[in-house]
């Protein structure tokens, strides 16, 4: 057991509990525990929007992608970012506007019928316990692998304070849980991109010509073509990456807790500008890692690429900084059996 995982893990659960208790006493209301009363501003929301997101898909599977395709694993950041200009522009008024409690509030308003609000239910039931599910799988085999703890009993303790977190302290401990996450994620990566760029003395143009030395694509490095055989593939990714997640209902449901719409436009923009400057140091990441970890390294390490910020992060700073990566990416990824990662926010294996 790594005593550096233990002591992040122990953290971040004690932090999550204390802020589960601290919205329990601010959730009196049906309007209060659903939607936060519609308190929090568009900046606060925007935080908390991208703290969905920004999780261990990006920091570990986009960087880890970057360093391997290069232009091509780049791709996944872009559909992400675009997403939100959709949301931007045609979703976050007019949910703030009809909606209540749930996306369901939203399409009844525009189509009263029972028969439609049943849907639009059941659909936003099935694509949350489906988005779950490898939640807390990975929750559960994170908590084997950094704890030794039995996996079965892992899912249950996850699952039991997973569940107690939601119905104690409702969408104000979710949101400022997020909140925080977004912070110290956004922190964390700063300061391993800084150290990063240190290390090459500040040399940007030296950092990219390492990576195309270190890489097999060598000056092909920065061009498409690693990833994706055809055209289409890369419009199907592109299309799913940005309608999928305007989709997601847990996303839609932010834009409900801000008082009118105007505060919804802040808090697609805010988003959007926090995952851009997210993405833009993933990019560096990526570009970092096979530069100075080298593609044979992160290849026999991890041959999906995943565990590529966290070499990047133990090189360059030890075990601190790769267990800041590890415990800001406990509730989202799990490595299985075989050394592969599954994306909880992307649904596949990578």
């Amino acid at each position: 057991m790594n005593v550096t995982y233990l002591v992040f893990f122990t953290i971040i659960l004690i932090g999550t509990l204390v802020i589960t208790h601290w919205a329990a006493e601010r959730s009196r209301t049906t309007h209060q525990f659903y939607v936060v009363s519609g308190s929090l501003t568009g900046f606060q929301n925007g935080l908390a929007i991208a703290g969905d997101y920004i999780s261990a898909a990006s920091f570990l599977g986009i960087t880890g992608l970057i360093a391997f395709y290069g232009y091509d694993g780049f791709l996944y950041a872009t559909g992400f970012l675009i997403s939100y200009v959709v949301l931007l522009l045609w979703v976050a008024e007019p949910v703030q506007r009809l909606g209540t409690y749930s996306v369901a509030d939203v399409v009844y308003e525009r189509f009263p019928k029972r028969g439609i609000r049943l849907m639009v239910a059941i659909s936003g039931i099935l694509i949350s316990v489906l988005y779950m599910i490898p939640q807390l799988v990975a929750s559960g085999l994170l908590v084997r692998l950094l704890l030794g703890v039995d996996y079965a009993a892992s899912v249950w303790v996850i699952g039991i304070l997973m569940t107690l977190y939601v119905v104690s302290g409702g969408m104000v401990a979710t949101s400022w849980v997020q909140i925080i996450k977004t912070v110290l994620l956004m922190g964390g990566t700063l300061l391993v991109m800084l150290i990063l760029l240190s290390w090459v003395n500040w040399d940007i143009p030296k950092l990219i010509l390492d990576a195309k030395t270190q890489s097999p694509h060598g000056e092909s490095f920065f061009y498409p073509g690693h990833l994706f055989d055809h055209s289409i593939e890369k419009v199907s990714l592109t299309l799913s990456l940005i309608l999928g997640t305007s989709g997601l209902p847990h996303i839609l449901l932010r834009f409900l807790t801000v008082k009118n719409a105007k505060e919804a436009r802040v808090s697609a923009m805010s988003a959007t500008w926090v995952i851009g400057l997210f993405y833009l140091m993933a990019l560096v990441l990526g570009v970092g890692t096979i530069a100075i970890v080298g593609w044979d390294t992160l290849a026999s390490s991890d041959p999906s690429g995943n565990l590529a910020a966290l070499l990047l992060a133990e090189v360059v700073g030890g075990d601190f900084f790769s267990g800041v990566c590890d415990g800001c990416c406990i509730c989202d990824d799990y490595r299985s059996g075989d050394g592969t990662y599954f994306c909880s926010d992307i649904g596949f294996f990578l």
